[in-house]
Formats: structure tokens, C-alpha cells, sequence
């Protein structure tokens, strides 16, 4: 009974330090913002919003919330390439980029099956830091966030579906996960930021928060980026690889299709994508 006593005084001490950086003042401002809102193909709607300050910084966040009616998919990019290259070469109408890689050789250091190939396992380092902690299950129209740890994926049954492993997971079941396993580092600075999460009924938000542009959206914590999911709707959220890689894109979207601002050129526009290995697709 003590032991137990002890773990729920631990756990209760580790959610209160995750909520400590949000505010009821966050959860207005997110909900009475005048969100810019728009359809971009039946059933998928984007919303985008630049907030002077939410958490105590500038912030811009991008998201698409898309109807259950259609498909997602894993797309590996061999040689690397940009998500909104990608994404429009692989007839796709939205995608946002994938899990973590290896920038120089262009591998997925976390666990990979495309409609039931595995092409690449999760490297032990990212278990220990909890980015192995869930993944992204997708087949046919059905996405869902799965747990995910060694002992499963040495256990893992292949089937026809895909899956992408990444994390850490941000909720379950609305509730926030516990980032106490996490390097701090990772968890408290600002970054981009990548996410995806499913609602209640189902539908799947993608959403991204630009980072490390001076003045305009210095991006967010991953406690915050919790908060922030949660406050939109989401039931269950997963991190995805951000810092350069953050990238939002949709097919009629004007230009290149990119709706937020990848910091790789270091300016607050659509230009300064990062080549990435994976990215997570949206097909009709």
C-alpha cells in the first residue's frame, strides 16, 4: 500500500509539473481565437492562426482536421525528399512529414512497415528517451494510435497495414501522457513541431507549430503542445519529428501547397523546407 501510495504521489507531482506552463489564459486565447478557416476538399477543413502569445510566446499553428472517409498511408522518400515534393508526386491531397530518420544516411531510426513490408526497426536509444512510446496504425481508412515499446515490437505480428513508429505520445484518452521519461531537454525547449491526433468521432488532425523564427512563432514545449491538442478536440496526439522537418502540406493549398513555416531558411515564409526520409500521407 505504501509503494502504491507513493507512485500515485509521484505520478500526481509529474502531472503537475506538465501543467504548470499552461494556463486558463492559453485555453481562451486558443479557443476564442478568430481561427483563418478553410475547406480545401470536402471533409478536410484547414485552420490556421498566428498568436501574438499563447504560452508566453509568439506562436503560429497550422492544423487539417480530415474526415474519417479517407485513407492515410506511410510514403518512405529514397533519396530523401521534401514533404511537399513527395507528398504532390505521390498523387496525395495532404500530408505533414513522418518520424524521426537519420539525416545523413536517410533511414527511419523508428519502426517502419508500409502495407506490410518493415523497412526499418527502432533504434534502442529511442526507447530509452520515450520516442518509441506509440505509433501510428494505419490501414485502409482506419488510423489509430497504438502503444508501442520493445516487448511489443519484438512481439509484432505483421499484417497488411502500416505503421510508424514516433513519440512521445502527448494523450491518451484526453489525458496527458507522462513526459517524466522524456530527456527534459527534448520536452522543454521550443522547437517546431509536428503532431497527429484522432477525435472522439474520428476524425484526424494534422498539426504543426512553427519554431525558431525571432518575432514571429518561437515555437512550443511539448507539455504546451499537449495542452494545445487537447483544447482542439484531440482524444488521443502523438509527436512526430519537428525542429527542421516540420512541415504541413495540402494539394490545393496556393503555391507549393506548404501551409505552415519550415525554418530551414530562417524566414518567416513557405520556402525553407528540410528533406526528410518519411512522411505520413493523406490519399482520396
Amino acid at each position: 500500500m505504501m509503494k502504491h501510495r507513493l507512485f500515485v504521489a509521484f505520478s500526481l507531482t509529474c502531472i503537475s509539473l506538465m501543467l504548470v506552463a499552461q494556463t486558463p489564459t492559453d485555453s481562451i486565447a486558443i479557443v476564442q481565437a478568430p481561427w483563418k478557416i478553410s475547406a480545401l476538399h470536402k471533409g478536410i477543413i484547414s485552420k490556421e492562426y498566428n498568436f501574438d502569445s499563447l504560452y508566453g510566446v509568439p506562436l503560429c499553428v497550422s492544423m487539417l482536421e480530415v474526415h474519417p472517409s479517407y485513407r492515410f498511408d506511410v510514403l518512405v522518400n529514397a533519396p530523401m525528399e521534401s514533404t511537399s515534393v513527395s507528398a504532390r508526386s505521390a498523387g496525395a491531397i495532404a500530408a505533414i512529414n513522418g518520424s524521426f530518420f537519420d539525416m545523413q544516411e536517410g533511414f527511419s531510426v523508428c519502426y517502419l512497415q508500409q502495407r506490410g513490408v518493415v523497412s526499418d526497426t527502432t533504434a534502442y536509444a529511442y526507447f530509452d528517451r520515450a520516442i518509441g512510446s506509440g505509433a501510428i496504425y494505419m490501414h485502409h481508412r482506419k488510423v489509430k494510435l497504438i502503444p508501442w515499446g520493445r516487448d511489443i515490437e519484438k512481439s509484432w505480428k505483421v499484417d497488411e497495414a502500416s505503421v510508424l513508429v514516433s513519440g512521445p505520445v502527448l494523450l491518451i484518452g484526453r489525458q496527458e501522457y507522462d513526459l517524466s521519461a522524456c530527456n527534459r531537454a527534448f520536452v522543454e525547449t521550443r522547437h517546431p513541431r509536428s503532431a497527429i491526433a484522432v477525435t472522439a468521432d474520428g476524425k484526424v488532425l494534422l498539426l504543426t507549430v512553427d519554431g525558431r523564427l525571432q518575432g514571429n512563432s518561437e515555437g512550443i514545449r511539448l507539455t504546451e503542445l499537449a495542452h494545445l491538442l487537447r483544447v482542439l478536440g484531440a482524444e488521443d496526439a502523438i509527436n512526430l519529428d519537428g525542429g527542421g522537418s516540420t512541415t504541413l502540406w495540402a494539394s490545393s493549398a496556393p503555391g507549393t501547397g506548404v501551409l505552415n513555416h519550415p525554418s530551414g531558411n530562417q524566414e518567416f515564409d513557405q520556402m525553407g523546407e528540410r528533406k526528410v526520409a518519411n512522411i505520413i500521407c493523406v490519399y482520396e
